[in-house]
Order: structure tokens, then sequence, then C-alpha cells
């Protein structure tokens, strides 16, 4: 970055400074050890998770394959956001380079977007075991599930392009300080010269057809399973049906209840610190990743058994 004669920086940006909890600078000290403590059993627990659906021929099935999927990108995430925090916590390296700072804002949106819409096609894959369990074979194969991924990558690497081209392309002459831990979209754009109303609307356009429509079809997936369940005569049919979706529910919850306080407290941001969303933005990507694999291995006795049996054998 380079200053000209009358005091102004050009646009000539080669890197940020992460400014974090600069309002409350007592944050980062009791922050660092719970982050370091949920990122090392988000690493060990997904990490677990995935040598064991790998090595176990009895897991070789639509729904595990599905779990792998969020599994990875919940190691993604993760990786992509939390040792970059910890490094300004611990070692006060703020900076971070225009490239770097872009290419964790594309991995962000793009990868928790379709995390989103793996929960959406597991919430499918527990609708037709439950609704049209004789169909589930035929309609959730292997196949079902490599076509399934590749919509999710498609959807969600293409329509979240445009939210880090957009932030790129403007004018930074107001300096290079972001008041926030990540690269997030407005926390950088807002730094700019320019009108950033187009980012801003690319941005919830994109947020509300991406996750507000997963969203809707989880929750009409689950409609359908709850009146479902209900029908059922036999007894202890509804417990272990809704066993069954149990697991994956809580995920959601995990992903959605977070982001939900994120968006309340954005909309309340007068009544709360500034510092409170970005907290909330940070716990976000390694909450659910450390919690997970957790909620499975626990609740799936499958899961449960794998590991078990690789423990014995040492892996």
């Amino acid at each position: 970055m380079t200053a000209h004669q009358n005091g102004t920086i050009s646009a000539e940006v080669s890197d940020f400074l992460l400014n974090c909890f600069v309002r409350s600078p007592s944050w980062q000290l009791w922050l660092s050890l719970p982050l370091s403590l949920l990122l090392l059993l988000a690493m060990g627990a997904n990490t677990t998770l995935l040598i064991t659906i790998r090595l176990e021929a009895s897991l070789h099935e639509p729904m595990y394959y599905l779990l792998s999927i969020i599994s990875l990108l919940d190691l993604v995430v993760c990786l992509t956001v939390i040792p970059k925090v910890l490094a300004i916590f611990w070692f006060d390296l703020k900076s971070i380079s225009f490239f770097a700072c872009f290419l964790q804002m594309y991995i962000m949106n793009c990868f928790l977007s379709m995390e989103s819409g793996t929960f959406m096609i597991m919430a499918y894959d527990r609708y037709v075991a439950i609704c049209h369990p004789l169909r589930y074979p035929s309609i959730i194969t292997d196949q079902f599930v490599a076509k399934a991924v590749i919509f999710i990558l498609a959807r969600n690497g293409l329509l979240t392009v445009p939210i880090p081209i957009l932030s790129s392309q403007l004018h930074y002459c107001r300096g290079n300080v972001i008041e926030n831990c990540i690269c997030a979209n407005m926390s950088v754009s807002r730094i700019s010269c320019n009108d950033i109303t187009i980012n801003r609307l690319y941005q919830f356009a994109c947020g509300w057809t991406l996750l507000g429509s997963d969203l809707i079809l989880i929750f009409f997936s689950y409609t359908f399973i709850l009146r479902a369940v209900l029908r059922l005569k036999a007894q202890g049919a509804v417990a272990k049906a809704l066993s069954t979706c149990g697991s994956h529910f809580i995920l959601i919850l995990f992903f959605s209840t977070i982001l939900l306080v994120f968006v309340l407290t954005l909309v309340a941001k007068k009544k709360v610190s500034p510092d409170v969303p970005v907290l909330l933005n940070v716990l976000h990507h390694v909450v659910p990743a450390a919690l997970n694999p957790i909620v499975y291995g626990v609740r799936t006795q499958e899961i449960k058994q794998g590991i078990q049996r690789l423990l014995k054998k040492g892996w």
C-alpha cells in the first residue's frame, strides 16, 4: 500500500490487518484456550469418524457417505478460520495477504453453504427411510449420493464465486484494517471507498437462495416425517423412528442456532457490543465441527461399534 503527498491512501492494497476484539481485548486471552481445545477436538473427532467410515465395510452406506462429507467440510472450514484466529491471539499476526483474505472469504461462504446443502440431502434420506422404507434401497443409492454431491458442489461453488470477486474489485482507499477476526464479506467491503450496495444485495440473495431454500426443504422433510411417525401404531415404533432422525436434527440445530443468533445480534447491533457478532461468527466455524462427529459417534450404534473395532485392531 502506498501513500500520496496529500495523505490519502492508494488502492494498491497488498494485505489487510485483522483487528480482533479491539473493544474487548481480554476476550482474546480467555477465548484462546477453548478455541484451541475445540480445534483439536474437531480435528481428532472428524478424522476418527472419516477413518472409521473408510475402513469399516459395514458403514459403506449412503447415510454414512453423507456424514463423511459433513466431516470433510467441517475440517476444511475449521482449518481455514481457526488457526489464523489463534495466530492473531497468540502472536499478534494480524496481517493477511489480499489473495489469502479473499480465498478465506470464498471457502467460508462456499463450504458453509455446501454443509447446509448436505443437511438438506440427509433430511431427504431420513424422509425416504421413514416415509417410504420399502423403496429406500432403490431410491437412496450410491449413484444418488454421487449425483447429490455433484449438484451441491456445482450449485454452491458457482453461486458463491461472485462474493469474493465483487469484494476484490472494490477500491480500498480508507486503509486496510478489517474490524473482524476473519475476512467476512461485509467487514472487508465496508473499508472500501465504493458503493457496496451490490455486494450487500448479492450476499443477501445468495444467503436466502442457498441457506434459505435448504432450511425450507429440511423443514418440509421433518414435517412429513413427524406426520408419518405419529401414524405408527406399533409399540416403540415412534421412538425408534425418531431416534434415527435425532442425531441429524441435533446437527441441524448446531448449524442453524448459532447462525440465527448471529443474524439476530446483527439486527440488534445497537444494543450489543460490536464484538459479539464477531465472536459468534468465529464460534460458528468451530463449535458445530467439534460437536457433530461426537453426536453421531455417541448416538449411532454402528459408528460406535466401528470405532471400538478399529481401536482393538490398533488401526
